[in-house]
């Protein structure tokens, strides 16, 4: 097993993509072609062209941006800074008997919509964290893919635990996101365990357990669903040419939850 150059005691598998030389996950900088030594990634080139905005987290930003603007406008609705809520939330809110007379939407905006300020910015944070470490590295399609296949799943996980609870958050497609970002890693050969991945899920699954009035299943469900479809998009990805396969993939995925969604939800009654 080689040893990183500048951590000559640690083992690692992990090569720069630019220059070969080994590193350990301390000196791993991630990039849109892999991993780069330090000194590597300082020469990257910063002109911005089209081809090399492809690298920058643009769909983070944006998740972001709407996300925000989702909360304003629920408290523009009478939602308050500490509880949010409001008319937006209230139509738009993820609730089982609402949902079972056809109000499907609700499976995608409720995870666009947040109980507080302390709510949103802990939500914004992770996702920034996930979305800067992942977009990058899987393309801007594959992540909002694996973002939208979270949130369709965490939908599901929330009703089928507690489909009578008025839900909203982001969760579980950011827990979709640290479990693709965990599937990821291994995929390339890197230990999640010592990049700190791997004790932020584990931190983020002890406060969801811990805490009440957080939906566990909204933050499984988004957390199974992400490794799932991270595992379609880089088995099927690595196999194929087109992207279009591991997309479908993905697709029946988020298809499935919507269905059992529904299913769940027709159970439900006001």
């Amino acid at each position: 097993m080689a040893t990183c150059y500048r951590h000559p005691s640690r083992e690692t598998g992990v090569s720069c993509s630019a220059c070969g030389k080994a590193i350990c996950p301390d000196c791993m900088t991630p990039t849109s072609v892999g991993m780069r030594c330090p000194e590597c990634a300082k020469q990257r080139t910063q002109v911005r062209t089209i081809q090399s905005l492809e690298g920058q987290p643009t769909a983070t930003y944006v998740l972001i941006a709407i996300n925000v603007i989702a909360f304003i406008g629920e408290m523009a609705g009478g939602g308050g800074l500490g509880q949010g809520g409001g008319r937006l939330a209230a139509e738009g809110g993820l609730f089982g008997p609402v949902v079972a007379d056809g109000e499907y939407w609700r499976l995608v905006t409720s995870g666009f919509l947040h109980s507080g300020l302390l709510h949103i910015g802990f939500n914004m944070w992770i996702l920034w964290y996930a979305g800067t470490m992942l977009e990058p590295a899987i393309g801007r399609v594959n992540f909002l893919v694996l973002y939208f296949t979270s949130l369709l799943c965490g939908s599901f996980g929330a009703l089928l635990l507690d489909p009578d609870a008025l839900t909203v958050g982001a969760s579980g497609a950011i827990f979709g996101l640290l479990g693709g970002a965990f599937v990821a890693m291994r995929a390339r050969g890197i230990d999640p365990m010592q990049t700190g991945l791997g004790v932020t899920i584990l931190l983020n699954l002890g406060i969801t357990f811990l805490i009440p009035n957080i939906s566990i299943g909204g933050h499984i469900g988004g957390l199974i669903g992400g490794a799932l479809a991270a595992l379609i998009l880089i088995q099927f990805g690595d196999r194929q040419r087109s992207q279009l396969v591991p997309i479908l993939g993905c697709a029946v995925l988020a298809a499935a939850a919507v269905a059992g969604s529904i299913s769940v939800a027709s159970g439900t009654g006001i």
